[in-house]
């Protein structure tokens, strides 16, 4: 009953805020910072990471850094050495776009939160009420509101990963274009069904760690792949391996950015992504807010520590190498039969 008089009382003063000439400036300023760096994969990377180095305890920032260098490794896959014998053209562009979305959706949902957060500390004083102008959910001015009085780092890091797989639900997983032309593909079934996707976190001694992803479309077990990921990723035994790596390696998303760490480097089998992809022109549209205050939203912060292996670097090369057979097969085939998906 607490927690729904907090969301009504927000929902009360969002009804009657007005903004002051300095609080317009705040949210063009902030509204344009974020399509500077919302312009790619890379750009996004960046931000994420800058941003984690000047505020360290905002975990999810470097959360979204280290998973949004997987998206670009995924995209470059398209555009690879492999991938282009097995995917017809409009299948890779399919999934470009796909993650292109996602990424481009959650960045401009998130980034300004982050911003508001910075700005705030550098007044003194929470401005999270400004949230709404950045079609921002109730949900998570709520939590950067407890975030400051009370400094729950593991708490502000999963409502941020709740957020984020929420406001891709209906505009990404759910759209009717990406529902026929991924998620009920052939392609996408195969995938999931022989685990050929994962996260990975890379080290510079050559090591992998992360999860296989299974059950993309379904929103809970998202979530739950997202707090693994914030266990692992800031886990005491390799958190410092994990941060090395950012700190060393530019993002380009080619796969050589992690695989130039292996005893036996590998040869660049993935461009760099500015190399593949140009620019893609997104447009932004306002939809509802996703959080309503019949939501057992509670029960989505529960997490049990895991006792599941982590490093995963085998398991992933063999991955990759049926990938490669796979690939190497139907181009050794495909002169006679159309065998791509």
């Amino acid at each position: 009953m607490h927690m729904q008089n907090e969301y009504e009382k927000i929902n009360r003063e969002r009804s009657g805020l007005s903004c002051t000439i300095e609080e317009k400036q705040l949210i063009a300023y902030m509204k344009q910072q974020t399509a500077l760096a919302n312009i790619d994969n890379i750009s996004r990377t960046q931000a994420y990471q800058e941003y984690y180095l000047r505020n360290k305890e905002i975990r999810w920032s470097f959360l979204a850094s280290m998973v949004s260098r997987n998206s670009g490794w995924n995209m470059t896959d398209l555009a690879g050495e492999y991938y282009p014998n097995i995917l017809s053209e409009r299948m890779r562009k399919q999934l470009f776009l796909t993650y292109e979305s996602a990424n481009w959706l959650i960045f401009s949902d998130a980034y300004p939160q982050l911003l508001l957060y910075e700005y705030s500390k550098k007044m003194n004083k929470p401005i999270f009420h400004l949230l709404q102008f950045f079609n921002v959910s109730i949900f998570m001015e709520k939590e950067w509101n407890d975030f400051w009085n009370k400094r729950d780092l593991t708490r502000l890091i999963t409502a941020l990963i709740i957020n984020e797989q929420n406001r891709i639900q209906k505009p990404i997983i759910e759209h009717p274009y990406f529902q026929k032309h991924v998620f009920q593909t052939l392609l996408f079934k195969f995938q999931e069904l022989f685990h050929f996707s994962a996260v990975i976190f890379p080290t510079t001694k050559g090591q992998l760690y992360g999860f296989s992803v299974y059950q993309f479309e379904t929103l809970q077990k998202r979530i739950e792949l997202g707090k693994k990921l914030a266990w692992l990723l800031f886990h005491p035994k390799y958190e410092t391996l994990f941060y090395d790596f950012s700190l060393r390696t530019f993002p380009t998303g080619s796969r050589m950015d992690y695989e130039r760490y292996f005893i036996i480097p590998k040869e660049k089998d993935t461009p760099q992504l500015r190399d593949a992809f140009s620019i893609v022109l997104h447009h932004h549209n306002v939809t509802k807010d996703w959080f309503h205050k019949k939501m057992d939203i509670e029960a989505l912060f529960f997490f049990q520590e895991l006792k599941e292996e982590v490093n995963i670097t085998e398991w992933f090369l063999q991955k990759q190498q049926q990938i490669h057979l796979f690939s190497s097969l139907n181009s050794f085939f495909k002169r006679n039969n159309d065998f791509m998906i």
